[in-house]
C-alpha cells in the first residue's frame, strides 16, 4: 500500500469510527463511494487545499444573489441573463490576486494532468 493509500485508508476508518454513530447515512455513503472519494487523497496537500477551498466560488455566488435580490421581477429570462452577465463582468474585474503557492500547485498539476495541460 502506498503512503497516500495508507493515509486515505486510515482516514476512512477514522471517519467511520468517529461519525458513523451520529451520522450513519453519511458514513454509509462515504463507505459506498470510497473508490471515488479516495481519489482526492492521491494529490499533494497544496492541490487538495486548492480543491476544497470554495471561498471564491461562494463569494461569487453571494455577489450574484445580491444583484438579483434587489430586482425581484425580470421581464424575461433574457433580461435576467444580461443582468447576471454584466454583474459577472464587474465581479471578475476585481480578481487580480494570485495564490502565493500557484507555481508549486501548477507544477504538481502538470505531473498529474500532463496530457491536459500540455497546450497551456
Amino acid at each position: 500500500m502506498q503512503p497516500q493509500q495508507k493515509k486515505s485508508h486510515w482516514l476512512n476508518w477514522s471517519f467511520d469510527e468517529k461519525w458513523s454513530g451520529k451520522y450513519p447515512k453519511i458514513a454509509k455513503s462515504w463507505k459506498d463511494n470510497w473508490a471515488n472519494l479516495s481519489t482526492y487523497f492521491k494529490y499533494p496537500e497544496a492541490v487538495r487545499r486548492l480543491i476544497y477551498t470554495t471561498n471564491t466560488i461562494e463569494g461569487f455566488n453571494r455577489q450574484l444573489r445580491k444583484v438579483t435580490k434587489s430586482k425581484t421581477v425580470f421581464p424575461s429570462d433574457e433580461s435576467l441573463l444580461k443582468m447576471l452577465y454584466l454583474a459577472m463582468m464587474d465581479i471578475t474585474k476585481k480578481w487580480t490576486g494570485h495564490r502565493q503557492d500557484w507555481g508549486q500547485i501548477h507544477s504538481q498539476l502538470e505531473i498529474f494532468f500532463e496530457e491536459r495541460l500540455s497546450g497551456l
